[in-house]
């Protein structure tokens, strides 16, 4: 790169500085949050960032040594540093579905308290005290701390609700936070409370269903899945030629990493279907 080019693509930058000048005082530096934050604290991570990202590094040396001592690519070994990242969304993923159907019990909790006549936000407030799941609990917790600061109850369920990682869960604290807005009387507030906890309910049963029925087919797709690498091992024991182009850089390097990447892919696949329909 000559001279004079840098000196054009210096001056280009420097009118596109000046004529973004006017607008300086409205840009914000945009947020950068762990990948793993959000997965880490539905999981229940006791411990800082620092202790997790010790803990992938450890698994990617592991990894690395594996890859070495098998002649594998290195990039394999240092793929295995996204095993806890994964072992923590599973672990997240298990915890939302927990906290749903506490959020369902909680909703009839407060429907029963408004019943008896208490106010809305001492009502959730004795809802979420009495919820033994802190996921559930979580966005009722939130925005009674903003309606304790001074903020509308209304904003804090919706605040809570656009924060909520489950979109029936958040759609549920919406409609909470309509009827707040509406100023409805306690009884029909309770009316309302009722409808979201039945809808909760509905939706709880729909999904137990869903994944009743499709359970069968995962456990073939890991049956299968299981299937192949035995019957790949035993192949390359009775037949030396295949055993010989497992063992050969291509299969260490291409063949066998490939197929594993199938495998996995098509579990996730299976896994993401069940989701979609069930979000």
């Amino acid at each position: 790169m000559t001279a004079g080019v840098i000196g054009a693509l210096a001056a280009a930058g420097a009118a596109v500085a000046l004529a973004l000048l006017p607008l300086a005082g409205h840009w914000r530096m945009p947020t950068i949050a762990h990948p793993d934050r959000s997965a880490l604290d539905d999981a229940g991570w006791p411990h800082g960032l620092w202790r997790w990202e010790a803990l992938r590094a450890s698994v990617m040396l592991a990894g690395l040594a594996v890859a070495a001592a098998f002649g594998l690519f290195p990039v394999i070994g240092l793929m295995l540093g996204s095993v806890p990242s994964v072992i923590a969304r599973l672990r997240a993923q298990v915890a939302r579905d927990r906290a749903r159907d506490a959020f369902a019990e909680l909703l009839l909790g407060a429907h029963a308290l408004l019943r008896s006549g208490i106010a809305l936000p001492e009502t959730l407030r004795r809802a979420a005290a009495g919820c033994d799941d802190r996921l559930a609990r979580r966005p009722f917790e939130v925005a009674l701390a903003r309606f304790d600061l001074g903020e509308p109850l209304d904003a804090g369920i919706r605040a809570a609700a656009a924060a909520s990682p489950h979109p029936r869960t958040g759609a549920a604290l919406q409609t909470l936070a309509l009827g707040v807005t509406e100023r409805l009387p306690i009884e029909r507030a309770a009316s309302l409370v009722e409808a979201v906890a039945q809808r909760a309910i509905h939706e709880r049963r729909l999904d137990a269903e869903v994944r009743a029925r499709a359970s069968g087919i995962r456990t073939q797709s890991y049956l299968l899945a299981a299937v192949v690498p035995c019957l790949a091992a035993y192949l390359a024991l009775t037949m030396p030629g295949l055993g010989a182009t497992l063992a050969s850089p291509l299969g260490r390097t291409v063949l066998v990493p490939l197929a594993a990447a199938l495998e996995i892919a098509g579990i996730v696949l299976g896994r993401r279907i069940v989701r979609q329909v069930t979000p």
